[in-house]
């Protein structure tokens, strides 16, 4: 029989032997927020269309092209989010998170959508791990972030990665340079693409962004930003610098970064490697001082950045990082006969009650088919239990990795022996890899 339907185009499942490397790394950024002083936040997958046209920025290729809009049967806008940083900023003013105290430092897992031809590690929906603060200036929350970026790869053991920084300056400065790029591709305008002719007039900086071969020819040759920085911005970007040079952070001036979203401001950054051809970057950031205000709120410099989870985890396995395989089972309990099932039943939810997994017959499966099972899901112990077993009120206890068995109690004793058991289980596996490691 045919399947009624199918995944959607530029959309991916996460399958189960899969999830653990998700959920390992997962574990890791949480744990690395704490450590800096972050908080989670959960917005909604959908927002009010004018929130990303505001935020984001009606000349930006997301906002133009690749955005999920539709309208609700009350004949309202939603969008699926395209990013994370609008949503949370809409959620800092309509909750008033500022007065719990600034800076507020948050973090979050989302999936985002964009619609957009599919690409090696480049999909319709996508997840980010995300960063933002509100309610600092200083280049030190700059710095700050970068440095939590630079931890994590660190940790994870991933190299063959390129800190690439610039600064586009602050709205004063950059109306010099809107200007003098104006100018520049003024004496290009008919070679530029139709996308590129509407932004020269609305936003000169977003043709440094296009991807097309033509107009990125041209773009090389263009004013460099950084030429142009009013003395506060210049000043802004040599602390950052200065900062990631204090904590032996290695970094390259990309003066031609300009990140894809019309809401930054001053620096801007990227973490890129060359090990996944066209789709390099990973991780990208920087400043975006402007955002409240434009979105209602008070002023507020503000600044933060997106990782993205399948670029990331394409690269580690591209650099062959190995990832520890999740925990397996145990305990598993096989039981032969109805009266066995209901003690397994029971003898499995003491364990679990006692912060260990345990697993027993769900499916009506024979004996044999039990075992092959427990093997598939590698369980560590296993025991059988049929009439004797339970008129004895004793069972065996088998270790299915080295086949060792042992007499264990099925009455009130039996998840204090089990625990025994599985302790001197755990010290044989420690040892065992102090060996090795030595």
């Amino acid at each position: 029989m045919a399947l009624i339907t199918k995944k959607v185009y530029g959309a991916e499942d996460v399958l189960p032997k899969e999830s653990y490397k998700w959920q390992f790394i997962e574990k890791i950024m949480r744990s690395q927020a704490k450590a800096y002083g972050f908080k989670e936040i959960r917005t909604p997958v959908f927002e009010h269309t004018e929130l990303f046209q505001r935020g984001v920025g009606d000349t930006t290729d997301v906002v133009q092209k690749e955005m999920y809009t539709f309208d609700t049967k009350g004949g309202t806008s939603i969008t699926l989010r395209p990013e994370g940083t609008a949503g949370v900023a809409r959620a800092l003013l309509e909750h008033a998170i500022y007065n719990d105290g600034l800076p507020v430092k948050t973090f979050y897992f989302e999936s985002c959508y964009r619609y957009e031809k599919k690409q090696a590690n480049r999909y319709r929906e996508f997840h980010q791990f995300g960063i933002e603060v509100f309610g600092t200036g200083s280049p030190v929350a700059d710095a700050e972030i970068i440095c939590l970026a630079s931890d994590l790869f660190g940790i994870l053991g991933v190299s063959d990665l390129q800190l690439e920084i610039n600064s586009i300056g602050c709205p004063k400065c950059r109306a010099e340079y809107h200007a003098a790029l104006k100018d520049y591709f003024e004496a290009y305008k008919d070679n530029l693409c139709e996308t590129c002719l509407s932004r020269l007039e609305k936003n000169p900086m977003r043709i440094l962004d296009c991807k097309s071969p033509v107009c990125s020819d041209i773009a090389k040759n263009a004013p460099v930003v950084l030429d142009y920085l009013c003395d506060e911005c210049r000043e802004h970007f040599e602390q950052v610098k200065s900062y990631l040079d204090s904590v032996n952070i290695s970094y390259v001036v990309n003066p031609k970064i300009v990140r894809g979203l019309d809401y930054y401001t001053k620096t801007v950054f990227e973490f890129v490697t060359t090990s996944l051809g066209s789709q390099g970057t990973v991780c990208g950031g920087g400043r975006y001082d402007g955002l409240i205000e434009q979105l209602g709120g008070q002023s507020m410099p503000s600044l933060g950045f997106g990782l993205g989870m399948e670029r990331l985890l394409a690269l580690m396995a591209e650099q062959n990082i190995v990832i520890p395989e999740p925990d397996t089972c145990d305990l598993y309990i096989a039981s032969l006969g109805s009266d066995a099932q209901k003690k397994a039943f029971d003898l499995v939810k003491q364990i679990r009650n006692s912060s260990l997994s345990a697993e027993c017959d769900v499916a009506g499966r024979s004996l044999r088919a039990q075992m092959k099972y427990a093997d598939k899901i590698r369980a560590k112990f296993s025991i059988v239990i049929g009439d004797d077993e339970i008129k004895n009120s004793r069972a065996v206890l088998k270790n299915m990795f080295t086949g060792e068995k042992f007499d264990i109690p099925l009455d009130d004793k039996f998840t204090d022996s089990f625990f025994d058991k599985f302790l001197d289980y755990q010290n044989d596996v420690l040892e065992s890899s102090l060996e090795q490691e030595l």
